[in-house]
This record gives structure tokens, C-alpha cells and sequence, in this order.
């Protein structure tokens, strides 16, 4: 039940459960107490930025599938420009060819969020293949090795692997409330 109390504060009724989450009216020990809950106006600048990270998620997730899609259509279509020694595209059924391939149809299915959690645990796993094959070989350090990017994007996606799509995303368009996008 809400009411207004000053125009500043909502009424809060504890939850049967007495669990003391935030809303639930549980507050200073008081198993009976009812609480009052500050309303959006009243929230400090900290808790509205909180309240973004979903929407944060998902530009993260739609900025770095972008730019992981511009490496695989480097390497496939040589667009926006070529990156392989000597310019032009890799053949298809090359090491560079499939990685380009899967970091190509991967951004795109990342961009849009669809099949989120999967997708971002293939290419994370194919950043790490990517990495430990042609950088690692180079040196240590993944700075001196050229692998920084890779390194990124493999922990990037495995994160987004867990973290899921964000709200703006076909599999948010796709779920159903109170179900986990996939």
C-alpha cells in the first residue's frame, strides 16, 4: 500500500516475509515497523546512476559488438578496410577466415542481442583460442604481443556471457516476465 506522507515520502507495508529487503518495511530492528521509502525525486545521484546499469549493458554490449564485427569484416570483406598483410581478404577455410567468419556473424547476433549468452561464450572462447595462438607466441605481455584486444574482448564476452543481454535486445523483446533472457 503507497500513500503520500509530505509529498517527499511513500509508505512502505512490511512484506509477511519480514526479510528487511529495501521496500519491505523493515527498518531500525523493528519487526512491525513501517517504513518510508524515499521517491525517485529523493534519490541520491549514486542510486539514479544504479539504476542504469542494465540500460549500460546493453550499449556496452551493442558499442563493442560494433567494433567486434568491423575485425571480422576486415579479415572476410576487407571492409572498412583491410587488415591482412599485403591488403585484400583471407580465403574462408583459413584460421583467419573462420575466426573472421565467427567474429563477423557473432557481432552482428551480439548488436542485435539475440542468442546473447551463447554467442558471447563462443567468441570469447574463440578470443582466447585467438590469443593463445597468435599472440601469446610473441611474448608475454599482451601490450608488447599485439593481444590487448583479443584479451578485451574475450573477457568482455565471457562477462556478457553471464551478465546477459541487457533490456534493449531481441531476447529481452523475446522473454517473457519473470523469465531469464537466454
Amino acid at each position: 500500500m503507497d500513500a503520500r506522507v509530505g509529498g517527499a515520502y511513500r509508505l512502505v507495508m512490511r512484506s509477511p516475509a519480514g526479510d528487511g529487503y529495501p521496500g519491505t518495511g523493515v527498518y531500525a530492528g523493528s519487526p512491525r515497523a513501517v517504513g518510508r521509502e524515499p521517491l525517485m525525486s529523493e534519490l541520491t545521484l549514486a542510486e539514479r546512476w544504479k539504476s542504469w546499469a542494465p540500460y549500460l549493458l546493453s550499449v556496452l554490449r551493442i558499442v563493442m559488438a560494433f567494433l567486434f564485427f568491423q575485425y571480422g569484416s576486415a579479415k572476410v570483406l576487407a571492409f572498412p578496410g583491410a587488415i591482412v598483410p599485403g591488403g585484400g581478404t583471407v580465403p574462408l577455410t583459413s584460421i583467419w577466415g573462420i575466426g573472421g567468419s565467427v567474429e563477423m556473424v557473432g557481432g552482428l547476433l551480439l548488436l542485435v542481442g539475440w542468442f546473447t549468452r551463447p554467442v558471447a561464450f563462443v567468441v570469447a572462447g574463440e578470443m582466447a583460442v585467438a590469443y593463445f595462438i597468435g599472440h601469446a607466441k610473441n611474448g608475454f605481455w599482451p601490450l608488447l604481443n599485439g593481444g590487448v584486444p583479443a584479451v578485451v574482448f574475450c573477457f568482455l564476452w565471457l562477462y556478457v556471457s553471464a551478465a546477459g543481454p541487457g533490456p534493449w535486445s531481441i531476447d529481452a523483446l523475446r522473454s517473457r516476465p519473470g523469465q531469464v533472457n537466454p
